[in-house]
């Protein structure tokens, strides 16, 4: 029997490992190391603290991995000034979800090498920069370097150490200790290298910019062109577009990670697309009713109950076409699907308004 003490620790970490990524968006640096942090020790709370068995956690562990993720790159639609290291970021973001995605499909390793997750760490990067400086003064050519030592002296062989080696840092030190003046050594070279990116930077502010500016602080900008208007206001429109392909990457892994999930790549994408047209349809009905959505909340909990019911539209048909899912997983998943949605809606939107009227807008919506 399981003891109560240990379900307690369990739900603690799981809820943390939920909540804690709400974070970013506002409090981008803090929250994204809180979050690393706690996705590296969760497993090692519950082998210390608990007796629960960890199978049945693996999946769900690597889904809340996905989840954090993409709540940081939703962040940086809303608060990232920079819109090349914004562009850059999302490349190294969509990489990195088209790595894992093939992987789950394929499960060879060293695709997690070739596909590493620089994204998180040049984040990171850009952060700390923001900590004392308008990250506007970091040019193509840093941002580009800075992203090139991240992925060639920090991800691949992190990437290779973990997934490939299958090494554990702490076992390498405990059979020679001395091992630690290497991790030493290299850390005092990346600082270096870190250094002499900065090394030219104008002269720092006062204080630390840990928070980022309220949504209700942003500049309130002219109205947006017509041309700009009647574009966001269709159906299929870039922003669609790139949702469809956000939420079909995310499906396909939740697919492959959570148990119970027996659905084929044609009805993991129909499914997708029902997904993303009605929830498009409905905001596009509000608003052409002269209604928007009073807050974030309102917005996921309404569009939560309308993705409740197309799940339970696939439990009843999928049957016939010889697929199924696990309903209490696939809740769990369209949980965290809804939450990324509705944070993208409303932090994309911010986005656009700050890029296209700050000049970098026409630019942004040819993309």
């Amino acid at each position: 029997m399981v003891e109560t003490s240990d379900l307690l620790i369990f739900w603690a970490v799981v809820m943390a490992r939920f909540l804690i990524p709400l974070s970013i968006p506002r409090y981008p640096l803090s929250g994204v190391l809180a979050s690393l942090i706690l996705d590296m020790v969760d497993q090692t709370i519950f082998q210390l603290f608990t007796g629960l068995p960890l199978e049945g956690y693996q999946g769900y562990d690597k889904a809340l991995d996905i989840y954090y993720l993409s709540i940081t790159y939703l962040s940086t639609l809303r608060n990232w000034s920079n819109l090349y290291a914004f562009k850059l970021d999302r490349f190294l973001f969509y990489y990195r979800l088209v790595g894992v995605a093939i992987f789950e499909l394929v499960h060879l390793r060293p695709l997690l090498l070739i596909f590493p997750n620089t994204f998180e760490y040049f984040f990171i990067f850009y952060e700390a920069v923001r900590l004392k400086w308008d990250p506007k003064v970091l040019t193509k050519r840093k941002l580009i370097a800075a992203a090139a030592l991240i992925w060639v002296f920090v991800k691949i062989p992190q990437e290779y150490w973990i997934h490939v080696a299958q090494l554990d840092t702490t076992d390498w030190i405990k059979a020679n200790p001395s091992n630690a003046l290497i991790l030493i050594a290299y850390a005092v070279f990346l600082l270096g290298m870190a250094w002499w990116l900065l090394r030219d930077l104008p002269p720092a502010r006062k204080g630390l910019e840990f928070e980022a500016l309220p949504v209700a602080a942003a500049p309130v900008f002219p109205p947006i062109p017509k041309t700009v208007k009647e574009q966001r206001e269709r159906l299929i429109n870039n922003q669609v577009i790139e949702k469809i392909v956000l939420i079909s990457l995310l499906t396909i892994i939740f697919a492959q990670i959570l148990p119970g999930v027996r659905a084929n790549s044609i009805q993991i994408a129909i499914g997708v697309a029902v997904f993303v047209v009605i929830n498009t349809s409905l905001s596009h009905w509000l608003s052409r009713r002269g209604r928007h959505w009073k807050s974030i909340m309102q917005e996921f909990i309404v569009m939560s109950l309308v993705n409740l019911g197309i799940i339970l539209l696939f439990n009843f048909f999928l049957p016939r076409y010889d697929g199924s899912i696990n309903l209490d997983n696939t809740l769990f998943f369209i949980l965290l699907l809804t939450l990324i949605v509705t944070l993208y809606d409303r932090y994309w939107q911010l986005h656009v308004n700050n890029h296209n009227n700050s000049g970098s807008g026409k630019e942004e919506e040819k993309k």
